[in-house]
């Protein structure tokens, strides 16, 4: 019942917003009005970021005077609209950048893009921009300008829209989730046609940075520790010889064929968006595969029990083991700081994380009791009675002894 009423107030709400003029305004570039009074005849509602694009095409000169807003920011945001005539990506970006200075001024500027790491420097772009200006109000941020379209070239172009955070004076890269990767598209100013393919292509790459995750998180973050727990746990009971070795095969087999396949998917997202990915999350993951696949050819050198080099043998795929797991955590959480999903997901984990260590944890000293009960056994049945032998059986032997020699004598 609860459910159904959550659904039907968000049915009516949604309604309401649909059919209020002022809700509306907001919702379409086409009924915003500027603050300079600037009339724009072709506007594009950008499908992500909260954003939007005003803009005249003057077809005599090839000019193009621009509006482009960004709403929902703060100060400590910069802001930057940008063309790219050359490709389909954010290098080779020609960006209009906005804003707030030392001073707490707003600054407009232009700026390059020549790689992924770019902290957006102040530079000249590969065709004129005679006139850029900014203001900020409201949780808005407008950058105005007019560029000149190069001599001969489209009217089409892809253009890339952004924001992101400022370490004081300098922006730092943008958040890595699905809006911000999906924000671009291509534009004609001439006919007015856009085409939102980062959008799909966004979607579709967000399905695959999902699936990724799952993928991982299910092989390395949980079949690979349980693997683990039933090896060290199991065979300390005898009647679960050798049952626990096959679970153990089994178990981690398993999660590596599964991580094979997560690691393959995010061999594609890096080769799809190259340089965006190149991050500590993935070099993590590189060495964690590349570990594991020393682990599961090790199997094939294992000596037997009895073997002088047994010991060493041990040594290495224990070492080798808990790395793989504790980088997998590590790289886990990595990857969820870039998706950036519900916290409800990174809670589950954690959770499952917890729980896992709280049954090692019981398991642990519960062997560690059963080893050494074992062990207690062990060395009475070696020595049944030894304070009867010690003082009994002496006496009795000394007497036995002495008597016999005593009598023999």
């Amino acid at each position: 019942m609860d459910k159904f009423f959550k659904i039907v107030m968000f049915a009516f709400f949604l309604i309401i917003s649909l059919f209020t003029p002022s809700s509306y305004g907001q919702r379409s570039c086409s009924n915003y009005t500027f603050t300079n009074n600037n009339i724009y005849t072709t506007c594009n509602d950008l499908p992500v970021l909260n954003s939007f694009l005003h803009w005249n095409y003057h077809q005599t000169n090839r000019t193009i005077d621009i509006a482009y807003r960004h709403t929902s920011i703060t100060p400590s945001n910069w802001v930057v609209w940008s063309l790219n005539p050359n490709a389909r990506a954010m290098v080779g970006a020609q960006c209009l950048v906005a804003l707030h200075n030392s001073s707490g001024l707003v600054h407009a500027y232009t700026s390059p893009i020549s790689n992924y790491e770019t902290t957006l420097q102040e530079g000249p772009l590969s065709f004129r921009v005679p006139r850029i200006a900014a203001e900020f109000s409201g949780g808005q941020m407008t950058i105005y300008a007019t560029i000149e379209l190069p001599s001969g070239s489209s009217t089409s172009f892809t253009q890339v829209w952004q924001h992101g955070d400022l370490s004081g004076n300098t922006p730092v890269i943008h958040p890595r989730d699905a809006g911000h990767l999906a924000s671009f598209g291509t534009i004609d100013f001439a006919s007015g046609l856009t085409v939102d393919t980062g959008a799909a292509t966004g979607g579709s790459r967000n399905r695959k940075r999902n699936v990724h995750g799952v993928l991982n998180v299910v092989s390395w973050g949980i079949l690979m520790p349980i693997g683990a727990m039933l090896a060290r746990y199991l065979k300390v009971f005898k009647s679960a010889n050798p049952a626990w070795f096959y679970l153990h095969v089994a178990c981690q087999v398993s999660a590596y064929i599964v991580g094979v396949a997560g690691w393959g998917t995010g061999l594609k997202l890096g080769s799809d968006s190259p340089g965006i990915e190149q991050t500590t999350h993935r070099n993590i993951g590189i060495t964690m595969f590349t570990l594991a696949t020393l682990q599961v050819f090790a199997l094939l050198l294992r000596p037997k029990p009895d073997h002088k080099y047994r010991m060493y043998w041990n040594m290495y795929h224990y070492a080798i083991g808990y790395s793989v797991i504790i980088l997998s955590i590590i790289n886990i959480f990595e990857g969820l700081d870039i998706l950036d999903p519900e916290k409800k997901w990174k809670n589950a984990y954690i959770g499952v994380l917890i729980f896992l260590g709280a049954t090692a944890l019981v398991l642990e000293a519960f062997t560690w009791f059963v080893v050494l009960k074992r062990k207690g056994n062990s060395a009475s049945d070696k020595y049944p009675h030894s304070v009867a032998n010690g003082t009994n059986g002496g006496v009795a032997n000394g007497i036995n002894g002495g008597g016999s020699n005593g009598y023999d004598v």
